[in-house]
């Protein structure tokens, strides 16, 4: 069986307790700020959380769970995260149905509260000062387009308002908003439920980015190479199926034309987002495994942007790779939040980088891309701008287009923009002036491969002890 509990029990050594009781407001999201300006990425268990009325819940919280690129890669079953571009790609393109668990028999619902369901019986977490209250962070909102009857899932914060109402904020251009719009431009209530806690691989595969409509269900067999187990939610039966293997699930209703303030919010971006109007859910049931965890994403810090940025990789590669044959790797940094991309590329024909860039900058969130050569390290900071003060002259090399979509999450935007100005640079040298010829560039500073051998031997055999000192 693939869940959360399992990927925990074979990485022991990846997760970090928090045995004393802390409270639910504000102090496991300061430890990630923390861990994360120390670069250190452990998942992290807190198994005592303190709720608003004193009393501590008896659901351990598990949060940084994908903050490490490696262990993220881990689950995937990848050697090298550096390699997950080309394969994510692949394995979304190829669709591998679920399979559906009887009512019951999934241990996701062991556990079934509807008249005395209550979300404050959950750890759910306020993270950062001025936000309003508790959000789920990590819930996976399924929906379903009532024209084709495809379903799909996106994680969107939800604030929890009382016990059994909370918000519920799908981006406006996202495929959860469209189906709600659908549904209320009916006059219809929209079936939604939200999931909680699973394989981070099964995390990756609903994220990937899909056309409309598409299921996430299948793109997440496709990323874990088998079926995903899923079952009829009780609310909404086989309408709107969840996974069976997941920990908790929140299942409702958005009535039409309910909207409420929301907001303000951590946002991806490091910035506090805007108060927004968002539906309102009213809450029929929770289901649970007895033993559940609650998962929780720290907005705006790695943990949330690594498996989203990993699926981007995937989504970008796919649409550059098709109008330029020398792409080699993608990388969406955490340093440029989900605004950055590069591309590596293995001598690009002349315009092909360009052809490269225009195609990356049409993905909406990005508003930089910068086309790299294959002897430059994309996951290297130092790699990327050492190119660009080396290789670039800006009147040559860089362009900008205005007018595109953006996300209207960039604080850098003026108020009410709805189009973005992005930004190309193209770090690769010029194409050899014929087959067999030299780059147009002096060669790079390099030791002999002999010396490098024997350089590694000498800090391999080195005693510690024989190192300086401060």
């Amino acid at each position: 069986m693939v869940d959360l509990r399992t990927f925990l029990a074979d990485h022991p050594a990846a997760v970090f307790h928090v045995e004393e009781p802390v409270a639910a407001e504000h102090v496991l999201t300061a430890l990630q700020h923390q861990l994360d300006a120390a670069g250190r990425f452990p998942i992290v268990i807190a198994n005592r959380v303190r709720l608003t009325d004193g009393s501590v819940s008896d659901i351990p919280v598990v949060t940084n769970l994908t903050a490490s690129r490696e262990l993220v890669a881990t689950a995937l079953g990848l050697a090298d995260h550096r390699r997950s571009a080309a394969w994510f790609s692949g394995r979304t393109g190829r669709p591998v149905p679920p399979t559906l668990v009887k009512q019951g028999d999934a241990p996701v619902q062991q556990v079934v509260l509807q008249q005395d369901a209550d979300l404050g019986r959950l750890p759910v977490l306020t993270q950062h000062e001025l936000e309003p209250g508790p959000y789920l962070t990590a819930a996976h909102a399924t929906t379903r387009d009532p024209d084709s009857g495809v379903d799909n899932t996106a994680i969107q914060r939800c604030w929890i308002r009382g016990p059994r109402l909370m918000t519920w904020f799908p981006y406006p251009s996202s495929h959860n908003a469209y189906n709600l719009r659908k549904y209320w431009a009916r006059g219809e209530s929209c079936p939604v439920a939200f999931w909680i806690g699973h394989h981070p691989a099964v995390l990756m595969g609903t994220q990937a980015k899909l056309a409309y409509p598409q299921s996430h269900w299948e793109a997440a067999g496709g990323v874990l190479g088998s079926a995903l187990r899923v079952v009829p939610s009780l609310t909404h039966g086989d309408s709107i199926l969840v996974p069976a293997d997941a920990e908790i699930v929140i299942e409702g209703f958005a009535r039409p034309d309910r909207l409420s303030a929301d907001g303000p919010f951590g946002e991806y971006t490091g910035y506090l987002g805007p108060q927004v109007t968002a539906p309102l859910v009213d809450v029929t049931c929770i289901t649970r495994r007895r033993n559940a965890m609650y998962h929780d994403y720290g907005s705006g810090l790695t943990d949330m942007l690594v498996p989203d940025n990993m699926a981007m990789e995937g989504k970008l590669y796919g649409m550059v790779k098709a109008v330029a044959p020398s792409l080699q790797n993608v990388h969406v940094p955490a340093s440029g939040r989900r605004f950055h991309a590069y591309l590596q590329m293995k001598e690009p024909q002349a315009g092909e980088a360009r052809d490269a860039i225009t195609a990356a900058l049409a993905y909406r969130r990005l508003k930089t891309v910068i086309a790299i050569d294959e002897d430059v390290d994309p996951f290297s900071p130092d790699e990327v701008l050492w190119s660009l003060a080396t290789r670039v002259q800006w009147s040559r090399d860089s362009f900008a287009l205005d007018g595109l979509s953006t996300s209207t999450l960039d604080p850098s935007l003026p108020g009410g923009a709805q189009t973005g100005s992005k930004l190309g640079i193209d770090a690769t040298l010029p194409p050899r002036l014929r087959p067999g010829a030299p780059r147009p560039v002096p060669p790079r500073a390099a030791s002999p491969e002999q010396a490098r051998a024997r350089a590694a031997e000498l800090l391999a055999g080195a005693d510690a002890g024989a190192w300086p000192r401060d």
